[in-house]
Parts: C-alpha cells; structure tokens; sequence
C-alpha cells in the first residue's frame, strides 16, 4: 500500500505528496539458517532477525494508484481544500544481484536477451557505446557478452530500464512491471535482501484530476519523479529525514516503507508546493535534488531521460 494520508493539516503540501506516494511493503522474517548467507559487505549488522520485502509485494503496493491514482490532499492560499491525483509510470530502474543469483540465473536471461535485441536497432552509435558499459540501455539483463562485472559491493547488474516514451504513451508502473516480469521473472521473485545497495528506481508521477473539480488551477500541473532505494541495506537508514512522518518509529512486521531518497520536479510554478515551513521546502526540493543528480553520477547514468527532461536537459 501506498502511507495513509493521515492528519495532514499541519503539514505541508509537499510532505503531504511525499508521504502520500511513499509505499508501504508487507514485510517477512528471513530463516535464520539464510541470514548467514547474506552478503556481509551489504548486511553488515549481526541480528537475530531479518526483515525483507520482495519485490513483487512492493509492485503490488501501486496497484490500486495505478488504476485510479495517487490522492495527495492539498491546502491552497485561502485554506480551500481539494485532492489532486497522480499516476505512477516506472520511469527508471537498476537491479543488482548477489553473484549467486546471478548463477542462478544466468542461462535463462542470457537465452532471453536474443529474443529483444532488435530493440536497440535504432540506436545513434553514442547509445550503443553506453550499452557497451552496462549504464544506459533502454530495457536489458545482461548486456553484450551476459557477463557484465562490476565489484562484489556493487554487485552484479540483474536488471535495467530507462523509459524513453512520452508520458501519453506510457502505461501506468503495475501494468508495465507485469510485463516486464514475463522476461525477467525476478523482478517479482527477487527479495529486498538478495540486492546490493546500489539497486534504485524512480518513479514518475503525473497528476491527472482533482476533487472538486471545475477549477483549472496552474500550480497543481507540476509532475514529480521520486527516487527509492530497493536493498535491505538501508531499511533502517533516514534516507532523509525531512520527510515528516516518513520514519516514525515502527514495530517489527508493520511493514517497510521505501520514502524518496532523491526528487526532481516539472512545472513547478507558484507556492503551492513550496510555501510551507518558511522556506523549508524549497530547501528540502534543492537538497532532493542535489542528491538524486548525485546517485545517478556515482553510478555513471547519464541518459535517465526523465531526469534530463524535468531539469531541462536536451541531447541532440
């Protein structure tokens, strides 16, 4: 599920979107005789329980947002009240796998990737180049050769996407999972503790109604694209604390929730979202900001189209 609006009356409008769009994965315990297969450059704790998520119970927590939408309660300048709805579309994602998974396997993907590979045909040689390092295919497991490596913290790249399409001609983020799975059934099977920490994705959020209706208002067409680790690794890290409410204190087996680590925003006009906190947002959007552009640096990503798109960002 998707964090329960809850009392949102003394916060901002954009914590209210943040909390509102943040999921809520059903959590698991990990047998102990599988706690002491974790990789111990990603799991560093000794504990004698482990809480996971896998990742097909995290899809199923945009289920009901992406059929109606997400519906984010906002406070405008009069005190006037509305929900303004947005949809989820997966705008990118990298999956990294233990080298065991990986084994695993490593036979069905590589047999898998012919049958897509025509898919890159129309791509310039700079694109292609990018394929050659393992950063910037569209959709792929194991690039080129299916032997891909890179060093054991980063792990072992099981996964990627990076959508290209216009936002009119996505499908909404469930429906595309469901489609992507059939080729790559990991990415329902896998668990939150079989990934490295550097597994990631962002999701895209385009708003699409409000209730009531009736009234065009310019500040509420702002999109928003919101970045989410995927690995147990930093379940019980404050990927930012600003995000109130986000990291309440939980008891075991309530459920994990996944708060953007990094967000970048399109068509941010007015104060709307930023008017809160006096100023406190706007530091908080620059600082979310700072970051996202940070991690996709570090793993050398440089063609997240969205990314590009929403900081103005063109390509020739």
């Amino acid at each position: 599920m998707i964090l329960d609006k809850g009392s949102m009356q003394s916060k901002s409008n954009l914590d209210c979107f943040l909390r509102c769009t943040t999921p809520v994965v059903p959590s698991q315990f990990l047998p102990k005789h599988d706690i002491r297969k974790l990789n111990p450059l990603w799991h560093p704790w000794n504990r004698e329980a482990v809480e996971y998520f896998t990742l097909g119970d995290l899809w199923n927590c945009f289920h009901e947002c992406s059929v109606y939408g997400a519906g984010v309660p906002i406070t405008l300048a009069k005190g006037e009240t509305l929900v303004q709805y947005y949809v989820p579309y997966l705008s990118a994602i990298q999956i990294f796998t233990s080298n065991t998974f990986r084994e695993e396997t490593e036979l069905g993907e590589c047999e898998t990737r012919d049958s897509y590979s025509d898919s890159y045909s129309d791509e310039s040689e700079c694109d292609k180049l990018w394929r050659w390092d393992g950063t910037s295919s569209e959709e792929g497991g194991f690039e080129q050769d299916c032997l891909w490596h890179q060093n054991d913290r980063l792990g072992h790249l099981y996964f990627q996407y990076f959508e290209r399409s216009t936002p009119y001609g996505r499908v909404p983020l469930m429906d595309k999972i469901t489609g992507l799975a059939e080729r790559f059934p990991g990415l329902m099977s896998l668990k939150s503790v079989d990934l490295s920490p550097a597994s990631w994705m962002a999701v895209s959020w385009y708003p699409i109604y409000h209730i009531p209706m009736g009234r065009t208002i310019k500040d509420l067409s702002t999109s928003f694209l919101t970045y989410h680790t995927l690995s147990s690794s930093f379940q019980d890290m404050d990927l930012d604390d600003d995000i109130e409410g986000a990291h309440e204190k939980r008891k075991e087996g309530e459920g994990i929730s996944l708060p953007p680590f990094g967000l970048a925003t399109y068509k941010m006009q007015g104060n709307v979202w930023i008017s809160g906190h006096c100023g406190r947002d706007q530091e908080r959007v620059v600082s979310l900001l700072s970051v996202a552009d940070s991690w996709l640096k570090q793993l050398k990503v440089q063609q997240h189209h969205d990314f590009n798109y929403f900081r103005g960002i063109r390509h020739g």
